[in-house]
């Protein structure tokens, strides 16, 4: 069971998944926010979910599988597309994939038999994040172990290309910077780049801390972001210097995954070893919010709209919902 301090509450749900989850990733837009991807070893499925926080006529918690995509390969990152939406006729799914065979694939479909997929090669090795232009999702970055960070064109041709001197861990687009790319390096260098000039502007340093896993740029305010780097977890604030305004201990054997609650920015969730231990951390209070353990963790997202995190387990997907936060 889900453990606390302080006032946080917390409510469990599952959904049962008929493979290891490698990735779950909530639709970050208004029209989409209650979509969620979940990859496996071979494919991605897509649920809708619905709580009673959003809606009168839900008990607690409702979900309904929706579509499923064969991928042919491990997937390791989703990315949601900006043109899906729940609000119109047709309903429109759009979101672009990575796996394990070094492509990426962009599904699409209307709900009604019109299924597309486009796939798209350059990388000359693993890719390890993805993320759509948030206001028009008309392009597409990727960044990976080949050290690149590309953006690609509707089409599927590249359109530009960083060098970035270290493989690439995470890729960040904020919807109120959209002429700025953020990515992760795994050497603990983070850097932000221009998409008008195409140079970096600015860079930031985890002090050495090795390797970086993840970094992820707040919603909320754009001037935060966070960083997950060997055992612990950094805060940067881009209006202030390079050097880090918060350093936490997240865990001891080492940090995978960090991400800031897109509805509330004082909360921020990591992923890390030993086992699969997921932490929620109240920055505002200085406290740890959430303790949980699972068997396996891989992946992580919090809900556009709720308190709500999504993390992959064995067979599962785990969403749990704070309270009093």
């Amino acid at each position: 069971m889900p453990e606390s301090q302080g006032k946080s509450k917390c409510v469990e749900f599952r959904i049962p998944v008929p493979d290891v989850v490698s990735v779950a990733e909530f639709a970050p837009y208004e029209q989409a926010s209650q979509l969620l991807a979940v990859g496996t070893n071979s494919r991605v499925c897509v649920y809708t979910c619905r709580f009673k926080d959003e809606e009168e006529d839900v008990e607690d918690f409702d979900y309904k599988l929706i579509c499923d995509f064969e991928n042919g390969s491990r997937v390791t990152t989703v990315a949601w597309s900006p043109k899906s939406t729940m609000n119109t006729v047709p309903r429109i799914l759009k979101f672009a994939v990575a796996g394990s065979d070094k492509q990426i694939k962009i599904f699409s479909t209307d709900m009604k038999g019109n299924d597309s997929d486009k796939i798209i090669k350059g990388h000359n090795g693993y890719i390890n994040s993805l993320v759509f232009d948030p206001m028009g999702g008309e392009q597409l970055a990727s960044t990976g172990d080949d050290m690149t960070c590309r953006l690609w064109s509707p089409e599927g041709d590249q359109a530009l290309c960083f060098i970035l001197g270290a493989p690439g861990m995470s890729v960040c687009w904020h919807p109120e910077e959209p002429m700025k790319i953020l990515v992760g390096l795994k050497n603990g260098v983070i850097k932000l780049f221009s998409l008008t000039g195409q140079q970096q502007i600015m860079s930031f340093d985890c002090g050495g801390q090795v390797p970086l896993k993840e970094v992820d740029w707040c919603q909320g305010n754009s001037l935060l972001i966070g960083a997950a780097a060997g055992p612990d977890w950094f805060v940067f604030d881009t209006s202030v210097a390079s050097h880090c305004i918060d350093k936490r201990q997240g865990h001891n054997e080492g940090v995978r995954h960090i991400r800031w609650c897109k509805c509330k920015d004082n909360l921020v969730a990591t992923v890390g070893r030993p086992d699969g231990q997921i932490k929620v951390y109240n920055t505002k209070q200085q406290q740890v919010s959430l303790t949980v353990t699972q068997q396996v963790a891989y992946g992580m997202s919090w809900h556009l709209i709720l308190p709500i995190l999504a993390v992959g387990g064995d067979q599962k997907v785990h969403l749990y919902m704070l309270d009093a936060v």
